[in-house]
């Protein structure tokens, strides 16, 4: 395993109203750390066009351990924690500390290689495999589609908005009309 981290300073945009990392810049900040990763190591936004491919993350999830705050440095790693044999499925961990090695949060991404002409997933070439199999983790898990399918949301479509008859700019009958 490689060791891959990147640093951040945390703004005052990045913040909350409880004066803390926002939930949301952590999930910019894991997005950024993968891009930079896959900038540093030949897989920017120019190769991925060149090949046809992009990530997509299907599932993230995070723990909190720290408070992070604006004006400090934080540093994010990216390992890759699973792979399918074929590299088409993977899952990144991340981990935020502080510059004295304080461990601040751990998230977990997990995504797929697309085709972005067909928009189906796909095998990534060897390039990219090469280089997931320089930054796997010590415990690295074997990912199948079964583990897609054991993701903890499932799609439940529901009848259109506009069949409830719950939008505001719909006028009911029993109204008047301004003069």
């Amino acid at each position: 395993m490689s060791d891959f981290h990147y640093k951040f300073e945390v703004r005052w945009s990045d913040i909350d109203a409880n004066k803390h990392l926002a939930n949301s810049s952590y999930v910019e900040y894991c997005a950024q750390t993968r891009m930079a990763f896959m900038r540093t190591h030949k897989m920017g936004l120019k190769e991925l066009s060149y090949w046809g491919i992009g990530p997509v993350i299907l599932h993230e999830r995070y723990s909190f351990f720290k408070e992070i705050y604006a004006d400090q440095t934080v540093f994010v790693t990216a390992e890759i924690s699973g792979m399918s044999e074929d590299a088409s499925i993977y899952q990144f961990v991340h981990k935020f500390y502080l510059p004295d090695g304080t461990h601040c949060a751990t998230a977990e991404a997990t995504g797929v290689w697309i085709d972005t002409m067909l928009r189906k997933s796909t095998t990534p070439p060897d390039d990219i495999l090469e280089v997931l199999e320089e930054f796997k983790s010590e415990n690295v898990t074997m990912l199948t589609s079964a583990d897609l399918k054991s993701l903890p949301f499932k799609p439940e479509n529901i009848e259109p908005f506009h069949k409830h008859g719950t939008f505001t700019w719909k006028k009911k009958n029993d109204e008047k009309t301004p003069e």
